[in-house]
C-alpha cells in the first residue's frame, strides 16, 4: 500500500497555487495535491481526515458534494438522549475579584 493519497477535494486540481502546478513547458497543468499519511495525530491513522484532504477547504467542498450519499449510508430517523441527574445550578466566586460571583449550570450524565 502505498504512502500517500490524493486528495478527495473535488476542487483540489482547480486552486491556483504554485505547488499544484506541473508539467513541462507549453503543457502545464493544475493537479490534485498528494497527501503522506500521518500518524502524529492522537486519533487512528485511518480514521484521520487530513490523509484523504489537502486542506479544510477541500475537505468541505467534499462535504458540500456528496452529504445527501453520507447521510443516506446511516440515516438518523429517531432522536437520541442521554439520561442526566436533575442539572445543579452553583455560585461560583471568581478567582480574580472576589466580589464577582455567577452562576453555572452543572449537567452531569448518569453513569451506567
Amino acid at each position: 500500500m502505498s504512502d500517500y493519497n490524493w486528495c478527495h477535494g473535488p476542487n483540489c486540481h482547480e486552486q491556483h497555487t504554485q505547488d499544484r502546478v506541473r508539467g513541462v513547458k507549453g503543457s502545464k497543468v493544475l493537479r490534485t495535491k498528494k497527501i503522506k499519511h500521518n500518524s502524529n495525530y492522537r486519533h487512528s491513522e485511518r480514521y484521520n481526515m487530513f490523509n484523504y484532504f489537502c486542506n479544510q477547504s477541500c475537505l468541505m467542498d467534499f462535504i458540500r458534494e456528496h452529504l445527501q450519499s453520507l447521510i443516506a449510508i446511516a440515516p438518523r430517523t429517531e432522536c437520541l438522549e442521554t439520561p442526566i441527574e436533575d442539572p445543579v445550578k452553583e455560585r461560583v466566586q471568581s478567582n480574580w475579584n472576589p466580589n464577582y460571583y455567577w452562576t453555572e449550570t452543572r449537567i452531569k450524565p448518569i453513569e451506567g
